[in-house]
């Protein structure tokens, strides 16, 4: 069944520009793209439904490829603490930050998770996000870790969107482990990873290599892992420190490195080389008040892919709206508009591998987008949060709410 999306303008957003085409149209078909272009050359056919858009600008849908929208609990009483000049680091070490998540994701059930996250979801999806990445790693054993993720496949059963889960087992050091790092390692590699993924839960493979999480050895060891598995691969990296973390992605022609506020020259020339997207996060650089900048200039000019994410987490991005990470995007990380932009559509599925079907309007593409009732593009990325209107279509099919 073919429909006819017409009256608008749109912005395919191919090879990472608006690539805009002005009075166009749309046709689809069941789940997909079938035509697009000017509407003066619209072939002739007989569509069973024709939709007039009024005017608005479409784009994709947007995608949000860095999120860890499943959790228990929140932190706002450390958010309150760090205003008062108390250090992530500090947090962590007396058993706040991730450790306290972990406690409250192991206290929690299936349910429960799953309703919390979907409260939070859904503020994305009315944002225009159609794709979304959820991590694991607030469970860090086999039974809260296989709980988080048979969640994670629950929102996809629940909400009208693509959903992709990634293993971050390897996000921090359960108590179980106190000061066994290498062992937990072992853990994961062995135990947990195979039979997660056996039971098809797994994407990914995610890890956080950081100087208050694992080193670049322990976390090569977990790539080794996933590799075995034919999983792809995803590293936190130099978000604190630099360790070389996104070079060792490069290496192992991960889908991405995600932060990288502390990455060198080199690091940029190996993700460059391996075709790794740079995925930042403006939340989470906004939150912990950081002034040490991703190296952008270096970024652009070796052609490095770079998506932004909402990195939607409890304790350093509590954040509900990607199209406020794209302003961030733009104020905090001298982004234009339209980079910004291709930031969370095109570069946003390479990140998580969906570029032959996601990210932008072209025929064959899954019929993800949003018709925005805006003048220009631009504005999507301007306007300080709020809901835009606009119609949210999915797979073909218009999202009611």
């Amino acid at each position: 069944m073919k429909k006819l999306w017409h009256n608008c303008h749109i912005a395919t957003m191919q090879n990472g520009q608006y690539s805009s085409i002005e009075q166009a149209a749309m046709v689809t078909s069941g789940q997909h793209i079938h035509w697009i272009g000017a509407e003066q050359d619209l072939p002739e056919d007989d569509y069973a439904e024709r939709i007039d858009l009024n005017g608005a600008w479409v784009t994709p849908g947007l995608i949000d490829c860095h999120t860890h929208s499943v959790f228990g609990g929140n932190r706002s009483v450390e958010f309150e603490k760090r205003l008062q000049g108390v250090s992530y680091a500090e947090i962590a070490a007396s058993g706040g930050g991730i450790a306290s998540t972990v406690r409250a994701t192991r206290e929690a059930t299936e349910e429960q998770l799953l309703a919390s996250a979907l409260k939070r979801i859904r503020c994305m999806q009315r944002d225009g996000v159609t794709t979304i990445e959820i991590k694991s790693g607030y469970g860090l054993d086999y039974v809260n870790e296989r709980k988080m993720l048979r969640v994670i496949r629950q929102v996809a059963e629940v909400l009208p969107m693509t959903v992709k889960s990634t293993c971050l087992a390897a996000h921090a050091l359960p108590p179980e482990y106190k000061d066994q790092s290498d062992a937990y390692i072992e853990h994961i590699c062995t135990e947990m990873l195979p039979k997660l993924h056996a039971e098809g839960l797994v994407d990914a493979v995610d890890a956080f290599c950081e100087y208050l999480a694992f080193s670049p050895e322990q976390v090569e060891r977990v790539f080794k892992a996933a590799q075995a598995l034919n999983l792809p691969v995803k590293l936190h990296a130099e978000q604190l420190s630099a360790l070389g973390g996104s070079s060792l992605a490069a290496r192992y022609h991960a889908l991405s490195a995600d932060h990288l506020e502390y990455m060198t020259e080199d690091d940029v020339k190996a993700m460059a080389a391996a075709g790794t997207v740079a995925v930042l996060l403006p939340g989470a650089f906004y939150l912990l008040r950081e002034t040490q900048l991703p190296p952008m200039q270096s970024l652009l000019e070796h052609g490095v892919r770079i998506a932004l994410s909402s990195d939607l987490n409890p304790g350093t991005s509590p954040a509900l709206s990607l199209r406020l990470m794209l302003n961030m995007g733009s104020t905090l990380f001298r982004l234009t508009p339209e980079q910004a932009l291709a930031g969370v559509t095109i570069h946003a599925a390479q990140a998580l591998g969906l570029q032959d079907t996601h990210g932008s309007l072209e025929q064959g593409k899954v019929a993800d987008f949003v018709a925005w009732d805006i003048e220009h593009p631009s504005e999507i990325v301007y306007w300080l949060s709020g809901d835009l209107p606009k119609r949210i279509i999915q797979h073909g099919t218009e999202v009611q709410f």
